[in-house]
């Protein structure tokens, strides 16, 4: 087992890693821009070391300094958590090029699961289905003139989509409904895709109305063999970004569930899959489903299948890069009851879900049994414009979907956070409505009922009595320098102490599985 890694990564998912490395006696090296100095993670971690300035290119995603800081550093394996170079085959070589092990699939792994044109081709080879769809030679936008996308898309019918052959999230992708969209589409979703991965190739995708987002949790060993640890539900979403995730997906067919199941795991086995990673599904009104992409890392809801299964996916991860076998076979998967997660985001959804930064100032996290909250904040944290606004994964699980719903709707309720305005209210709005109460899930739902779903955003005007009450000792002791180093004595303090039964995970004895969830 590894004695020391390095989390390349920032916020929650650093935070995460860090509990999961303690929880296996293995000590933790993070990563910090400057200004991420004295955030949550850099005061849980064994150490933290400067990283770069705030920007991106020149932090969390310059693999020569984070190389740099894992050599000075002296770890075994690299995580690098979601997002930033998690899934970029040139930082896994860079790890394995100096003996650094890379806690993900391989670097050939990485790059067919990340081209979205390869990928359906090898879907299509394991006999997994596949959306229709079209692509220019190699992929190259360029290739074909205008006249040609038309001539594809109306084969294709519409409206159809035009996405990024290099990446995900909803960049690079753009909707078209009739021919004369198409020039103006293809030039605008070529550009954000050389933007956000410095790749313009495209390609042509029917778009399937009112369609359900499920995907499915595998781990494989890379040498081909595969299991499935259940699906997740996550049709509800902004922007082509999830905002709430379920597992199990309500209302799926035991039949239809058992062939996603199995698809998932073909197309594991046939890429030869290392670790943990996603296979997204889409599913149509008609029951059939096709694939979407392949997510090869750490999903954020990852969450919900621990809750149901009783697994740390994190641990597996980490064991599975160190030991290169499966310490799991399909028949030791169990799973119990049901498991929904809300993603709160600093952002301010009367503004179309604008981003928001700054500090907060009060935070009291919900606690109780069946209830699990993920975060990379504290009060005083800094959340800046850098990065990806998330704050806090808020989980719930219960035994059935409906105890899980109200216990998720209990701890929205229960949070309080000021500083800042967030998504808390919508939360609670989508938590509490009738159609996603009944899973009548599509991923057009936040924009089929955004009427109902309208409101203040979060996390303004409480007054100064409550801000004080809330903050109570928690503000000094996070903001202490004991908080973020060792004390006189030589002693590593830890944070979460400071925040009793309130803090992410619960108290120590529960660990990462609320007791009684699994």
């Amino acid at each position: 087992m590894f004695s020391k890694i390095l989390i390349a990564n920032r916020g929650e998912i650093a935070c995460r890693i860090i509990r999961a490395c303690r929880d296996m006696g293995i000590r933790s090296a993070v990563i910090y821009s400057e200004v991420d100095e004295g955030a949550l993670h850099t005061r849980l971690a064994d150490e933290a070391h400067l990283i770069g300035p705030a920007a991106p290119a020149e932090s969390y995603l310059n693999i020569e300094r984070i190389i740099g800081a894992a050599i000075n550093c002296g770890v075994d394996a690299v995580h690098p958590g979601y997002g930033f170079l998690s899934e970029q085959a040139p930082f896994a070589e860079a790890c394995q090029e100096v003996g650094i092990v890379f806690i993900g699939p391989e670097p050939g792994t990485l790059r067919a699961a990340g081209d979205k044109i390869a990928s359906r081709v090898a879907a299509a080879e394991a006999g997994v289905p596949i959306i229709p769809g079209a692509a220019p030679p190699e992929g190259d936008a360029g290739s074909w003139q205008v006249e040609e996308w038309k001539a594809e898309a109306d084969r294709l019918e519409f409206p159809i989509l035009i996405k990024a052959a290099g990446g995900g999230g909803g960049r690079g992708m753009r909707r078209a409904d009739s021919p004369g969209d198409i020039e103006e589409a293809v030039a605008s979703a070529r550009a954000e895709a050389l933007a956000a991965f410095g790749d313009g190739r495209l390609y042509l995708e029917k778009m399937l109305p009112a369609a359900r987002h499920v995907e499915v949790q595998i781990l494989g060993d890379g040498s081909g063999a595969a299991i499935h640890l259940g699906e997740r539900e996550c049709s509800v979403q902004r922007r082509h970004q999830k905002v709430f995730e379920e597992s199990p997906a309500p209302g799926i067919a035991p039949s239809l569930r058992e062939d996603i199941l199995a698809a998932a795991v073909r197309l594991g086995e046939k890429l030869s899959y290392r670790g943990a990673g996603t296979v997204e599904f889409l599913v149509g009104e008609g029951g059939g489903f096709y694939l979407l992409e392949i997510n090869a890392r750490l999903q954020v809801e990852h969450p919900v299948t621990e809750m149901v299964t009783g697994l740390d996916l994190v641990a597996l991860q980490i064991q599975i890069a160190a030991e290169g076998r499966l310490p799991l076979t399909q028949s030791d998967i169990r799973f119990n009851g049901h498991a929904a997660e809300a993603r709160l985001y600093a952002e301010d959804p009367a503004r179309d879900f604008m981003p928001q930064s700054g500090q907060v100032r009060a935070l009291d996290l919900p606690g109780g049994e069946g209830v699990r909250v993920d975060t990379g904040i504290a009060p005083g944290s800094f959340v800046p414009p850098d990065y990806d606004p998330l704050l806090a994964k808020i989980i719930a699980w219960g035994a059935d979907r409906p105890a899980a719903l109200a216990r998720l709707s209990g701890a929205l309720a229960g949070l309080q956070l000021t500083g800042l305005r967030t998504n808390q209210s919508f939360l609670a709005a989508v938590a509490g409505h009738p159609a996603f109460r009944s899973g009548e899930l599509a991923t057009d739902f936040i924009e089929q009922w955004k009427d109902e779903l309208s409101g203040e955003s979060s996390g303004e005007g409480m007054e100064d009595a409550r801000i004080a009450a809330a903050l109570g000792v928690h503000l000094s002791a996070m903001s202490s320098p004991g908080a973020r180093r060792n004390d006189e004595n030589g002693d590593r303090h830890d944070p979460w102490d400071h925040l009793g039964e309130g803090r992410p995970g619960g108290d120590r004895s529960g660990g990462w599985i609320p007791r009684g969830a699994a």
